[in-house]
């Protein structure tokens, strides 16, 4: 997908009900909600991938993060969508599975605003990958106790979602 390519992300009201789809941009600039995901990935030792945000992202560059994340295409189911991102982040396939749902409103220095209802999946992985370099910095596998402490010590180093989710897990 193109830099370039217009994307129309699904609009929701409060009860996660679809009520329009607009372009990606123009609603994470004014800001309405709309529905997201985010997948956890862990290996057999109970480490969870995180990965750095690429430098170029158009929000919370070099941030760590969870394995990956998006936003449903019209027409997605988000089973789909967040399998096919994973794919496109991370460079890999494996089973998701849907494990909860929340909803967080952040604004950003640059004038964007995520305010989403994010629905998110956990699967496993234990094989060698490569991650797309437009996406992703630099990854690692971390325990999520090791995770807390260091979001403790630094955390305006993670992405706000990521700490939104780690809360609830």
């Amino acid at each position: 997908m193109s830099k370039t390519e217009i994307i129309n992300i699904a609009l929701v009201n409060e009860a996660d009900e679809i009520i329009g789809y607009d372009e990606k941009l123009k609603v994470h600039l004014l800001g309405l909600l709309h529905r997201a995901f985010s997948v956890l990935i862990f290996n057999r030792k109970g480490e969870m991938l995180i990965h750095q945000r690429a430098f170029g992202k158009y929000h919370s560059p070099g941030l760590w993060t969870n394995a990956c994340c998006g936003h449903p295409n019209e027409g997605d189911t988000m089973q789909e969508a967040s399998r096919r991102r994973l794919g496109e982040e991370m460079g890999f396939d494996c089973d998701l599975e849907y494990k909860f749902t929340f909803k967080y409103h952040a604004e950003f220095d640059n004038g964007l605003t995520e305010h989403e209802i994010d629905h998110v999946f956990y699967g496993e992985y234990n094989d060698d990958f490569v991650a797309n370099p437009e996406e992703v910095a630099d990854f690692k596998w971390m325990k999520v106790s090791e995770i807390r402490e260091d979001i403790k010590t630094d955390p305006e180093s993670y992405s706000v979602w990521f700490k939104e989710i780690l809360d609830r897990i």
